[in-house]
């Protein structure tokens, strides 16, 4: 058969030299002729040095990973620690009354969250009259019915807002709906910042759906507690 008909291409060679390990060993010397461009300007380099080169980007890249895994571990460790320090101040507060201003202060404190305000509705007679439990319309107690996740975005003319100290500072919102696992919705809890990106659409809300859940299953004491 005439070789030319078939020729060999590119393809048979690379298959050739995977499955014939041990070609190098027997052809040393190739590995030493062969060159190749060194990939950072035009300099040409063996073959054992262009791999040698491969290897050094490969393991730079694995180590900017561990180092980023290293630096993910430490901050949700600290993120742990702030979120256990929080939820231990809402166990500790003996007066039910006492728990929303506990929740507002121990966020803007523990993760520096710059403006929080919370509302609560549903609750037991005896707190009716508490700021906490008043200036709450039905259009916000629909909307903070309407979010299965938290909403995390630019501060657009939302009613919620005006519960903050400064509503003018209000740049990003984080608004996280109050609710336990098994109870109805207690409320809606307001986070702000100036910084425009704290609080981005798109951002994971995994985190700020515990904070609901923790803060809705302290304040459930407030539709049934009896005393002040």
């Amino acid at each position: 058969m005439n070789p030319t008909e078939n020729p060999i291409t590119e393809d048979d060679i690379a298959n050739f030299l995977a499955n014939t390990p041990d070609f190098f060993e027997r052809h040393a010397e190739l590995l030493a002729s062969v060159q190749l461009s060194g990939g950072h300007g035009n300099r040409a380099v063996s073959l054992q040095e262009r791999q040698a080169s491969m290897l050094r980007e490969k393991i730079k890249g694995l180590e900017t990973r561990v180092v980023d895994m290293i630096r993910h571990g430490q901050e949700n460790v600290t993120i742990a620690a702030k979120m256990q320090g929080w939820t231990r101040k809402l166990l500790q507060t003996a007066q039910a009354r006492e728990l929303p201003g506990a929740i507002v202060q121990g966020l803007t404190s523990e993760f520096q969250i710059p403006q929080a305000a919370i509302k609560v509705w549903g609750v037991n007679g005896i707190f009716s009259d508490e700021g906490f439990a008043s200036g709450v319309s039905s259009d916000v107690q629909a909307f903070a019915s309407s979010l299965s996740t938290p909403y995390c975005g630019v501060n657009s003319g939302f009613e919620a807002v005006q519960w903050l100290p400064e509503p003018e500072l209000a740049l990003s919102l984080a608004l996280v709906p109050l609710r336990a696992a098994g109870l109805p919705m207690v409320g809606l809890l307001v986070l702000a910042s100036t910084d425009p990106q704290r609080f981005h659409e798109g951002m994971g809300t995994d985190f700020l759906e515990q904070l609901g859940e923790l803060a809705g299953a302290a304040l459930s004491r407030l539709r049934t507690q009896a005393s002040v």
